[in-house]
């Protein structure tokens, strides 16, 4: 049997020399790094508390949650993941625990303020995201915590500023102080070096009495800012309802487009005036125009003074019942036949545009119905009625006068037609209800005096006029008689 030779196959040969050249070698390959410095590394685990980062140490290192980043109160997930590279600076070497301290959001303070100072240098514009609300202005996260205070956030101040939260912004450099860690942004400056040409063309181009479309920017307590187009008018509280309101949030709010009247533009102090109201009918005129003398209608007692009784016949309209048309009999206090909150039927004596005053008259409003007749006059009670030179009632629009039918193609009239005389059917027969009431009412309190109650006069015929004259009503006309009929289904 042959002689068996084995060898051993070297795998590995020490290359290095003694024990103390291979630490040296070992150490040669961790970094050397000094409190203070920058560093990179990767992200391998992630805790609820704190990041631990691969930086080529002999101990990895810990990002604390706090130091993550500039945000308050961040959830470490939201900002890193495993596998990330990222900066760095070290915060300690070895601190108590013989841990290596490390902060993501101090390396990126330290490298944000060289690029920072840069930019202000060359009075440039930095851009971040809005992080947080504070008392008097924005925090902005620029890759430090940049302060926008409110009054520099628009082009005029600012109420609420939690929209802001979340969206990126441009803004100017006003104040730079690293030793106080002081860094003041402003948004208005910007927007004013940005938008000053554009809104200088603009304002030129803009003239009084021009209508324009835009939409609420803003509300203050003394109006509404609307933005134009890139340029903002505002829109006095005074100019935003016919009707008296409080407070603007009353008729808009932010982000409704409008149809507004350009009333001024101050070219010097970049100033414009807009009218909301303006372009939308004079509820006092829409009144003239619908309502005329005889006219009977339903309103709400608002007020009761010693001269009369003030009744609200539309929304921010009211009329006065003087004490003399209450009642057909003397009357000392107008809350012996009203109360306030009560509804009542009036009838128009008068419309006067210019001084804004409607006189009404309740007794005349009772006396011009009869709760035991079916003589029903539409335009009494609100029907529109269009009559020629001569007085003669005009038609509506589609009706044939001769045949007393509606021509094919006009249903659209018909149905408005129809609607509007129903509308004014069901308010005659409320106030027919109303009256009827009113004389039970009165014939129970005579019965309970112990005296007969008095007769009331009730005109045989309704007037479109308090001068008892039958001009403007449509009960005299035999083919309208027809066309009533008709149109009621008989």
């Amino acid at each position: 049997m042959a002689e068996n030779n084995t060898e051993v196959t070297k795998v590995a040969i020490n290359d290095i020399g003694t024990e103390e050249d291979f630490i040296k070698a070992v150490d040669s390959t961790i970094k050397n790094f000094d409190d203070g410095d920058l560093v990179e590394g990767t992200v391998v685990k992630i805790d609820h508390d704190e990041v631990l980062l691969d930086i080529g140490y002999k101990t990895e290192g810990v990002i604390p949650s706090r130091e993550l980043s500039i945000k308050k109160d961040v959830d470490p997930d939201e900002v890193v993941e495993v596998g990330d590279t990222i900066e760095a600076l070290v915060v300690t070497k070895e601190d108590k625990e013989g841990r290596l301290i490390l902060s993501k959001k101090r390396a990126q303070y330290e490298r944000a303020w060289g690029d920072i100072e840069k930019i202000k240098e060359a009075d440039g514009v930095v851009e971040g995201t809005v992080i947080e609300a504070v008392k008097g202005g924005l925090i902005v996260d620029i890759g430090l915590r940049g302060f926008l205070p409110a009054s520099l956030v628009e082009m005029r101040r600012v109420r609420d500023l939690s929209p802001y939260i979340g969206q990126k912004i441009k803004a100017k450099i006003l104040e730079l102080d690293k030793n106080r860690n002081n860094v003041v942004l402003s948004r208005r400056q910007y927007l004013e070096e940005t938008q000053s040409e554009v809104r200088e063309t603009f304002l030129s181009q803009l003239k009084k009495g021009q209508i324009r479309e835009g939409v609420v920017s803003s509300i203050v307590n003394f109006g509404a800012f609307v933005d134009l187009g890139g340029v903002d008018g505002l829109i006095h509280v005074s100019e935003l309802s016919w009707k008296h309101i409080d407070h603007p949030s009353e008729v808009v709010k932010v982000g409704d487009k409008v149809t507004v009247e350009v009333l001024d533009v101050d070219l010097d102090r970049e100033r414009i005036s807009l009218s909301l109201k303006a372009t939308q009918e004079d509820p006092w005129q829409r009144f003239a125009r619908t309502h005329v003398p005889g006219q009977i209608g339903k309103g709400k007692v608002t007020k009761i003074v010693q001269f009369g009784v003030f009744i609200s016949v539309e929304d921010g309209i009211e009329g006065l019942v003087h004490i003399s048309e209450l009642a057909n009999r003397h009357v000392e206090n107008p809350e012996t036949v009203v109360k306030p909150g009560e509804e009542v039927f009036v009838k128009v004596i008068d419309v006067d545009l210019d001084r804004r005053r409607i006189s009404l008259s309740l007794k005349q409003a009772n006396d011009s119905v009869d709760p035991a007749s079916e003589d029903f006059d539409p335009a009494l009670y609100g029907m529109p009625a269009e009559y020629d030179e001569q007085g003669n009632y005009k038609y509506p629009e589609g009706f044939d006068p001769n045949t007393n039918e509606w021509i094919a193609g006009y249903e659209k009239q018909r149905e408005e037609w129809e609607s509007q005389y129903a509308a004014a059917h069901e308010l005659w027969e409320e106030h027919k209800a109303f009256v009827a009431k009113e004389l039970e009412n009165a014939a129970a309190s005579a019965a309970e005096d112990g005296q007969a109650p008095k007769e009331e006069k009730v005109e045989e015929t309704s007037n479109y006029s308090s001068d008892n004259s039958s001009t403007g009503t449509l009960a005299d006309s035999d083919q309208l008689a027809a066309l009533r009929d008709q149109l009621l289904g008989k």
